[in-house]
């Protein structure tokens, strides 16, 4: 087993040097948690991608929803941003998937020991920051409970699409990943 190295010990050079390396390995992969072999690269490189599914969630390093939900190349059109917060760049995301993409399924999915949860029921943060924060503090108001602030904040970002776009053929739900078991809880 590899010993795991601290991203603060990293250097930028180191940083680039191991996602290089990982990259090495990913191009001649056949295997994974979902098919991401060079046959579906270059089938979706020739015919597009069609995913089945939106996956609005936190950009936390310790959520990776293609791992999660097993899957591959081309199956989840990925939208990633602390602490799953939906502005006008998310729903474009979400509505060129379902419009042009033909997924009908969009979760948002939150996480336990969110970060960005976290600083919004602590009173906010500084800088850029603050926009993310703001935006769940709206969502969860005065909700001091980590795991239900959580689930607000998924609540409040699926009524912004819900509220935002027209999408009569598609379904919008919630979800929360557990990050220490694994589990992914459906709202």
């Amino acid at each position: 087993m590899a010993e795991h190295v601290k991203v603060e010990s990293l250097s930028a050079e180191e940083a680039l040097s191991k996602l290089k390396q990982g990259n090495e390995k990913y191009l001649n992969a056949a295997t994974g948690t979902g098919d991401i072999s060079k046959e579906i690269r270059k089938d979706t490189c020739e015919n597009g991608q069609y995913p089945y599914a939106v996956v609005v969630t936190c950009s936390d390093s310790r959520v990776i929803p293609e791992s999660i939900f097993s899957a591959g190349i081309g199956e989840l059109f990925v939208i990633r941003v602390a602490g799953n917060v939906i502005n006008d760049f998310q729903l474009g995301s979400v509505e060129y998937a379902a419009e042009h993409l033909g997924s009908n399924l969009i979760v948002v999915l939150g996480h336990t020991h969110c970060g960005a949860v976290g600083a919004a029921i602590a009173g906010g943060a500084e800088g850029y920051i603050k926009s993310i924060t703001n935006e769940i503090r709206l969502a969860i108001g005065n909700e001091k409970d980590d795991y239900k602030a959580c689930c607000l904040n998924v609540e409040y970002s699926i009524k912004k699409i819900n509220d935002n776009l027209n999408l009569p053929n598609a379904k919008v739900i919630g979800a929360v990943y557990d990050i220490e078991s694994g589990e992914v809880e459906f709202k």
